[in-house]
């Protein structure tokens, strides 16, 4: 994970819910959900200038984030750190802090506490750039991209 960040995934499913349901936990394997899936978490983008350790564990970092993340990194653009694009429609709420949502052609649109997006299936990142950490809570619903 990132210096900072923090990702909690509450529930999650990865096909259609069948009710009534006893609240077991249901199957939520990666992170994004397929086509029939969905998850809801929270999750904290540190603030800008937030570096890692020097003596930093590259091996572990990468294995703490692939296990609060699976899969997730397969959608990550290598040369555009944080952006991505996923099949999903994206429901989010700032509970605190601001952040910069940056999408697909450059454009930034600045979100503060209690500031709701939805994003559907576009290419976008999340980029903090103020002095505090950003917390928000989403909810991710599988999708068909045609």
């Amino acid at each position: 994970m990132v210096p900072g960040g923090e990702q909690f995934r509450i529930w999650g499913a990865d096909e259609t819910v069948q009710l009534p349901s006893d609240g077991s936990p249901l199957s939520a394997t990666d992170f994004f959900p397929g086509e029939a899936g969905f998850r809801f978490g929270f999750f904290t983008v540190p603030p800008a200038g937030v570096e890692p350790p020097a003596d930093l564990d590259m091996a572990a970092a990468v294995a703490e984030a692939d296990e609060k993340m699976p899969g997730a990194a397969a959608f990550m653009e290598a040369d555009n750190p944080g952006m991505h694009t996923t099949d999903t429609i994206d429901f989010i709420v700032v509970l605190s802090g601001e952040i910069s949502l940056e999408l697909d052609d450059r454009q930034t649109v600045q979100l503060r506490t209690g500031d709701c997006v939805v994003q559907n299936g576009t290419r976008h990142a999340w980029r903090n750039t103020s002095s505090e950490p950003c917390f928000m809570a989403y909810a991710v619903i599988g999708a068909r991209r045609t």
